[in-house]
């Protein structure tokens, strides 16, 4: 069996030895989420820069839970619905806390949660510019993704459904054909509903999965995330294995010829 921590996985300027990349909202506290973040095994972990705690001194910061020293932070504009939202939040991050390696979404309406590409496309092109390290959320349109690469962006994030649907992946032959293409990372992100859609996205070739609600709003958020980090590393034990081909007819298990 391949082991993990030989199997590198490299995005921008980071190496990591999880391929399973979590949020951190939607929990009922900051304790749950450093025990899930702690049972996935993962070591990158989303932050939402618009919806955290600066000011009030009182409340608890995610930073108290989750040491930033011994887990990478990925900053990213979750509900920014243009680029100049976008913009303002990932430079408002890198004041913050020095981070240029960042996860970009600028969200089209708030009924779909899709995309906004132009918008998106408009911001990569810009925050690469200013020397981030741009991981991007999508459409799994492989035209726009290999636009994104063309522009700098260090990891394409296709979404599998629309995000939080818990849905999985909808459209295999779009995500295989982005990861074909892609030179970068290829990070599958949004409606992954359960541990199994992340192993399939993973024995696609996937180089990772991001997962937050599937995590947070299970009934047992913390078992829930063990099971993610199973899965992950089992879909991609999987996919360096390299399935059997597919017959369209019965092949026996053992040889016909020969038999008594």
């Amino acid at each position: 069996m391949v082991k993990l921590n030989k199997d590198i996985f490299k995005v921008a300027n980071k190496s990591l030895r999880s391929r399973l990349i979590v949020g951190t909202g939607k929990y009922t506290s900051f304790t749950e989420t450093a025990k899930a973040v702690k049972a996935s095994g993962a070591e990158m972990v989303t932050v939402a820069v618009r919806r955290i705690n600066i000011l009030d001194k009182k409340k608890p910061i995610l930073t108290d839970f989750l040491n930033p020293k011994k887990i990478i932070y990925l900053p990213n504009t979750a509900g920014c619905f243009n680029s100049e939202d976008a913009l303002r939040t990932l430079r408002l991050a890198r004041e913050m806390g020095g981070w240029k390696l960042v996860k970009l979404e600028v969200l089209g309406d708030k009924k779909t949660l899709y995309p906004n590409m132009i918008e998106t496309i408009k911001s990569t092109k810009i925050l690469v510019k200013e020397g981030f390290k741009v991981m991007v959320y999508c459409t799994d349109d492989p035209l726009l993704a290999k636009k994104l690469e063309d522009n700098g962006a260090s990891a394409i994030m296709p979404l599998a459904s629309p995000i939080g649907s818990g849905l999985g992946i909808q459209n295999k032959m779009n995500i295989s054909m982005i990861i074909k293409q892609s030179k970068v990372p290829v990070i599958v992100d949004a409606g992954i509903g359960t541990a199994s859609d992340a192993t399939i996205a993973m024995e696609l070739g996937c180089d990772g999965v991001l997962i937050n609600s599937a995590i947070a709003n299970a009934k047992k958020p913390i078992l829930m995330a063990e099971a993610f980090k199973n899965a992950v590393i089992s879909g991609r034990n999987a996919y360096l294995a390299g399935r059997m081909k597919k017959n369209q007819v019965a092949s026996p298990s053992s040889p016909l010829k020969g038999i008594i």
